[in-house]
């Protein structure tokens, strides 16, 4: 059975904010979660760091994931960003922390900033360090620059309506696990004739059978919800075992258009 490096699943925060953010995080941890990914950008560490706080948890029971901004990947603003970051978390280190999307145009050398994500890591505020959105090229230049063993993870948008197969594989053969952002595409798969029949024939739900896939494929994968049985359902998807033929019928869904895709996002 494959060791997963990142506690999964994860719980992920993407657009919950305020007394809704503490919230769901506090029940997240409550019915068992034990990694919460953030960000930056979701604006809402202080939340993750208030629900921690409040679980009563050891720190060393909790892997915490946040991730640098791509405005603040210069050298005057990474390490005050990442420091900010903590504090707003209420921790003095991550467990993992994640450039969020490469440089758009290359405004910030990728060089400049993955010396800066690893000077972190040598400093103590992040046990492991990773990348997200970054396509096969850019992980062949981090590579490079990093040398291998560096990178921990590949956070990217995978699902079985957008599986991402070559960059999936790729990262694999170089030893870097990949986590899965939007593993259920926002509520799609339930709607997904396969997966429906499948769950019909598991008694379950089209979640539980794409969060089984994703854990077949070897991927961790950070599901978000506000509603607790819905967490409960997500943190139970990997025990069902799916047969070969039922895995290929996943395999061979009709590929969609990615959801995540902004206009600073890499050339695809």
């Amino acid at each position: 059975m494959h060791t997963f490096p990142i506690p999964t699943p994860g719980f992920g925060t993407y657009r919950l904010e305020g007394d809704e953010a503490k919230l769901a995080v506090e029940n997240a941890l409550d019915v068992g979660y034990r990694h919460i990914d953030t960000a930056q950008i979701y604006e809402n560490e202080s939340e993750v760091g208030d629900a921690i706080a409040a679980s009563g948890l050891p720190r060393g029971e909790l892997f915490v994931t946040t991730k640098v901004w791509h405005e603040n990947l210069s050298s005057d603003k990474f390490i005050t960003s990442v420091q900010n970051s903590l504090t707003l978390l209420n921790t003095d280190y991550v467990n993992l922390l994640l450039i969020h999307w490469p440089s758009p145009d290359n405004k910030v050398p990728m060089a400049d900033y993955l010396h800066e994500l690893k000077a972190c890591k040598e400093r103590g505020l992040t046990e492991h360090i990773g990348v997200s959105n970054f396509t096969q090229s850019q992980l062949d230049e981090a590579l490079a620059i990093l040398g291998k063993d560096h990178i921990l993870t590949n956070q990217i948008e995978v699902h079985p309506n957008f599986q991402n197969k070559e960059l999936v594989e790729y990262c694999h053969r170089n030893n870097i696990q990949v986590t899965g952002y939007m593993p259920l595409g926002v509520g799609k798969v339930m709607k997904n004739d396969v997966l429906k029949a499948l769950a019909e024939a598991h008694q379950t739900t089209p979640a539980a059978v794409a969060l089984s896939w994703l854990n077949h494929k070897k991927i961790v994968v950070i599901p978000s919800s506000t509603n607790v049985e819905h967490m409960r359902d997500n943190l139970t998807g990997k025990q069902l075992m799916l047969t070969a033929d039922e895995l290929a019928k996943i395999d061979a869904i009709e590929p969609q258009e990615r959801i995540v895709d902004p206009d600073f996002a890499p050339d695809w």
